[in-house]
């Protein structure tokens, strides 16, 4: 009985070494790729450096027909595909940047099914031109994969509305499809709470998910917290941390494009190899330092949250939070960058005292978050008593500043629903709909900071992983050391 399962093993193990040259699964990944060919939802939460694409890009590449692979950020689609089409796999991605004529090219191959793995953003999924081609009926569509679903969660009801829309993509194309299809959607991340796990679940609709749960410690990691007392005192504390270094590989991250080039000119003129790199730069510009750090000829880059996914550097030995992150997923993300290749690695975030009296520039940042959030509930209440109970978003979106977040914002609360990714109908009666909001969010990181806990301990909590952070006590990070 059990002959046609081990059989199927066999030939996704063969699969995996003729493409990757790996003679076998780190755990969970087999297991992943299996229920993906079966075409069953998943929801994924592997720590950084654990290995998520490969789980997806395998079964792709196994099966005839297309996998829609939906990716937030240009840097991260280009790195992966670029690594797939040098092992001359059939692999493309779409995105704002670029040319003309490889749009028409990856447009082309769509059409033709010469493609196994397409990868976009949510907003070019749900444009014009690759909306229509997906919903033609002859076109095999196996799977939707969201990569680094933390992002659908953290930027779906704020600035990158089209994340909400991604729950109603699979009705919407099955309805052009031969009867009988099957879409799967498996959403995959490092960080996800038990809240940021509903969510994900309920926007993309998933129906009885697989869920693969690891957490994200790692014991060659040591997290530090330092209280700075000035501007001026951040900076020399930073630099007296990259000073003792020794030249290795890291990162610094920031929270404005603005802080990141003063910052980048700074350490300059101490003498330092650096860079500032943000979302404002040219594609071109992105790729040579990346390139840079890759290859060693920079030591550290100046970046925001723009840096850091699916750029793999396994000796990237430290990363410090100039300015800390709102959110604690964001956080994980980010010092996940570190010691990937299992040897100890280091993470510093620098803060200010508490009162914020001499160094306000943290006080001030998480107040303008909260405040940002809520002035964007109050627009999205106020726009609901103007709007007609079923309409479009392209229209709403002409017609109201910001309309289409706060669409997004109305979905999220339950006070509208879609019929089809471009079209809403207003709900009626009371909605009872309660998550986890971003302000709350950002309190738990504000907890992590003045923790005396163990660090791991706390962020194991926060992550759902009660079990495991019961009897932890890393060692390793700063409150355990003192």
């Amino acid at each position: 009985m059990n002959h046609p399962t081990v059989s199927v093993r066999e030939t996704i193990r063969a699969k995996l070494k003729q493409i990757w040259g790996y003679d076998d699964f780190r755990s969970p990944q087999g297991e992943i790729v299996q229920c993906l060919l079966e075409q069953r939802d998943a929801l994924i939460i592997m720590p950084t450096g654990g290995g998520k694409s490969l789980c997806f890009q395998l079964p792709a590449l196994m099966q005839t027909g297309l996998t829609i692979v939906v990716s937030p950020l240009v840097a991260l689609m280009e790195n992966q595909v670029q690594e797939l089409r040098q092992r001359r796999l059939p692999a493309a991605l779409l995105h704002s940047e670029v040319s003309k004529q490889q749009r028409r090219q990856t447009l082309w191959a769509l059409e033709n099914q010469s493609l196994r793995l397409l990868y976009l953003s949510p907003e070019t999924l749900l444009s014009e031109a690759v909306w229509e081609r997906l919903c033609q009926p002859n076109l095999k569509i196996n799977g939707l994969i969201l990569d680094e679903a933390h992002c659908l969660v953290q930027w779906g009801d704020t600035f990158r509305p089209a994340y909400y829309r991604l729950g109603i993509v699979r009705p919407a194309l099955l309805k052009c499809k031969p009867e009988g299809t099957k879409i799967a959607i498996a959403a995959f991340t490092a960080t996800a709470n038990p809240d940021a796990q509903q969510t994900i679940q309920r926007v993309l609709q998933l129906q009885q998910p697989e869920v693969f749960r690891l957490n994200p410690y790692r014991t060659n990691l040591h997290l530090n917290v330092q209280v700075v007392w000035t501007p001026r005192q951040r900076r020399q504390q930073m630099l007296k941390f990259i000073q003792a270094q020794l030249g290795q590989a890291g990162l610094v991250y920031v929270r404005t494009r603005r802080d990141s080039e003063t910052l980048a000119e700074w350490l300059s003129q101490q003498g330092f190899q650096t860079a500032a790199y943000h979302a404002g730069l040219s594609a071109d510009e992105r790729r040579q330092l990346e390139k840079a750090w890759l290859g060693g000829t920079i030591q550290f880059v100046i970046c925001t949250c723009a840096f850091g996914m699916g750029i793999d550097k396994p000796d990237c030995r430290w990363v410090v939070h100039f300015h800390s992150p709102l959110l604690l997923s964001e956080y994980v993300q980010e010092v996940g960058r570190a010691g990937r290749d299992g040897k100890p690695a280091t993470a510093l975030t620098l803060i200010s005292e508490t009162t914020g009296w001499l160094d306000p520039e943290d006080k001030q940042r998480r107040q303008f978050f909260v405040e940002q959030a809520q002035k964007q509930q109050r627009s999205a209440q106020a726009l609901s008593h103007k709007l007609p109970t079923q309409g479009d978003v392209a229209s709403v979106s002409r017609q109201f500043k910001d309309g289409a977040i706060a669409l997004s914002l109305l979905n999220s609360t339950g006070h509208l629903e879609w019929s089809d990714p471009f079209h809403y109908v207003m709900k009626s009666g009371n909605v009872d709909r309660t998550g986890q909001s971003n302000t709350q969010a950002a309190k738990q990181m504000t907890e992590y900071l003045k923790t005396r806990d163990c660090r791991w301990r706390f962020l194991l909590s926060a992550f759902g992983f009660e079990a495991d952070a019961l009897n932890l006590r890393c060692g390793h990070c700063d409150n355990c050391r003192h």
